[in-house]
């Protein structure tokens, strides 16, 4: 019995350890839109958190955690949800790519995505911004 009742208690603390409560990405589970512009979506368990930036350029942001979005030390770019930001009608502007930092451009609003491991920041960039 007590054998028992130490591996429940052991995938107990292991379950509870392993679970860190933020959702992880999935890129079959759908896209909603982002707070920063409706027109620009977000995966769709993304939790959202204002973002705080000083960049005279940015008319408005927001960070959405994400358990793995951007791979390992945020290296690998959410292929699928770009897809579906192409999709949509978002053209990458892979020239300006600095990094983790992808420009998104639709008509004349230009959005900028950070990719980090567990987060992505969305930023939207005044119609004068310099990138």
């Amino acid at each position: 019995m007590f054998k028992l009742w130490s591996i429940i208690l052991l995938i107990g603390i292991t379950t509870a350890c392993a679970n860190t409560g933020v959702p992880s990405y999935d890129a079959a589970a759908g896209y909603k839109p982002s707070a920063v512009n409706e027109q620009f979506v977000v995966p769709l368990h993304a939790e959202q958190q204002p973002s705080t930036f000083s960049n005279p350029n940015i008319l408005k942001g927001s960070t959405y955690h994400l358990k793995g979005i951007g791979g390992e030390q945020g290296l690998y770019p959410p292929l699928a949800y770009f897809e579906e930001l192409s999709s949509l009608g978002w053209n990458e502007l892979e020239d300006k790519r600095l990094g983790h930092t992808h420009f998104f451009s639709n008509n004349q609003t230009v959005i900028s995505v950070v990719v980090k491991e567990d987060f992505i920041q969305i930023y939207e960039l005044k119609k004068d911004a310099k990138y």
